[in-house]
């Protein structure tokens, strides 16, 4: 599940060597690893291009293009700088002892497979010059491309495209993946990924402390809430959700349907006077009471013992609204899940927000998407320096909060640097009031005591893996009942 940045893989490639695995044997095993994954993916090749930059990147090419050799497949060397001497590189390149091409005279065609091993995750600046024109003719060509580690011209830290970059049938990466596998465009240009054992053990991560995972149930199924056979439902959490006026409460049903389904043993919906009526028609296991002042909404957390709140679907941003977010956030009895409108009436003041949050109480959620983001963070959205992750991780500490950064590959930070990338997320969830249902899901999990990252990575998991199941034609109103399967398996096991 650990991801590392291109200096945490160097910080384990070095560790590695200290416990007795020189770079040398690495960089054959990555070479073997790539021509394995050739001739396992491309057997049909008439014959195959290997592009080697100056570095370990074209090392782990030199080391392939060997092997290939050996296999009887016919394959040219197209070299883009001097290898330094002395070095792994250079000692793979003795080891090919046959003729060099200039990358600057490269030429191929569909039937060739190109080897990219130009450039790796550790690439950060624009690729220029003749490796600029080697990627601009193997994409004319139309020819299949095999990347070692990661596509050239892909950010190994941020994913973002430095210029140009090979758009990658298959991409052979060593020991774990970096956030350039994950974070897009990065990902999208990847092909298939393959993740190559070359012998560094597992050990070094003692020493590396990576702080980034792929977010995969095995992160967090540990602190999924069981079921207890005495518990009675308040027991199982209580989760209330704040509705909006009365042309705006789907949102509000949405996340208590998601809440209720997440396995929550009581939901109930706040309410304004006017909306009362129109909710009462639509709410059957689902709890209705009417809140009129802040009071009565910081009032009902106490007296009812609300685990979780949620606020902003459908929520509305006038003033009246602004003062009930400003007493929620003066209240530490219910883990606060904000979402929509409500990341919104906190951007008109962020300033005074986070002065508010210094205190880190009460334990907070938020879930922005993209627009909302930069609204709540302009300087963090605007710093195109900065990965996705590490614009989640300042929000988060910002914040003294738990920032679900939404999107395709969406972030799950939290306010001591840990981080998490979200690796299955569905175009089918495009779709109004997937966030609402999101936001339920984790305002569920986190009213059943689970710790709150591990709780907004598991409904992040679970929300896309339903969205999943349920394809084409998928509307919100599928997804709570489709997450409830998702739990009921992950909790069964």
């Amino acid at each position: 599940m650990e991801i590392l940045t291109p200096n945490e893989m160097r910080d384990a490639d070095a560790r590695a060597n200290e416990l007795g695995f020189s770079q040398w044997q690495l960089m054959r095993a990555a070479g073997q690893a790539v021509a394995r994954e050739a001739l396992q993916r491309f057997p049909r090749a008439e014959k195959i291009a290997v592009l080697c930059g100056p570095g370990n990147n074209g090392g782990d090419g030199y080391v392939a293009a060997s092997v290939l050799r050996e296999s009887g497949m016919a394959v040219e060397i197209w070299q883009s700088g001097e290898t330094r001497t002395g070095s792994d590189a250079a000692k793979a390149l003795i080891e090919w002892n046959d003729a060099i091409k200039a990358l600057a005279d490269f030429e191929a065609d569909a039937s060739t497979l190109v080897i990219d091993a130009l450039y790796g995750a550790g690439l950060t600046r624009p690729l220029s010059g003749h490796d600029a024109q080697a990627i601009e003719r193997v994409r004319a060509t139309g020819a299949p491309v095999l990347a070692v580690d990661l596509p050239s011209g892909v950010s190994g830290l941020t994913g973002q495209v430095l210029g140009d970059a090979l758009q990658a049938d298959c991409t052979v990466t060593f020991f774990r993946r970096k956030p350039g596998h994950l974070l897009y465009p990065g990902r999208a240009l990847c092909g298939e990924l393959v993740v190559a054992n070359i012998g560094v053990p597992a050990a070094v991560l003692t020493s590396v402390k990576p702080m980034l995972w792929q977010n995969l149930p095995k992160l967090w199924t540990n602190s999924l809430p069981q079921p207890v056979a005495t518990a009675h439902k308040y027991q199982r959490g209580h989760v209330g959700v704040l509705s909006g006026r009365l042309s705006a409460t789907g949102a509000a049903r949405l996340c208590a349907e998601a809440a209720a389904r997440a396995g929550a043993g009581a939901v109930t919906v706040l309410s304004p006077p006017a909306a009362i009526a129109v909710l009462a028609t639509h709410l059957t296991a689902t709890m209705l009471h009417k809140i009129e002042a802040p009071d009565d909404v910081v009032g009902f957390i106490r007296e009812r013992k609300v685990a979780s709140l949620v606020c902003g679907p459908g929520f509305g941003m006038q003033d009246e609204q602004t003062t009930i977010i400003e007493a929620l956030l003066h209240q530490e009895d219910a883990v606060l899940v904000l979402d929509a409108d409500a990341i919104t009436i906190l951007a008109k003041d962020p300033a005074a927000f986070f002065t508010a949050r210094k205190s880190g109480m009460p334990a907070l959620v938020l879930t922005p998407h993209e627009g909302e983001f930069a609204r709540l963070f302009p300087d963090l959205a605007g710093d195109k320096a900065l990965s996705k992750v590490d614009r989640a991780r300042q929000a988060a500490k910002r914040a003294s909060a738990v920032v679900i950064y939404k999107g395709a590959d969406t972030v799950i930070a939290a306010s001591d640097g840990r981080a998490a990338i979200n690796s299955n997320g569905t175009v089918w969830l495009a779709t109004a009031g997937s966030g609402d249902v999101l936001a339920g899901l984790v305002a569920a999990l986190t009213a059943q005591e689970m710790p709150l990252f591990e709780a907004a990575c598991a409904a992040v998991w679970v929300h896309a893996e339903a969205g999943r199941n349920e394809g084409f034609g998928m509307t919100s109103e599928d997804l709570p009942q489709a997450a409830r399967r998702v739990l009921a398996e992950l909790i069964s096991r």
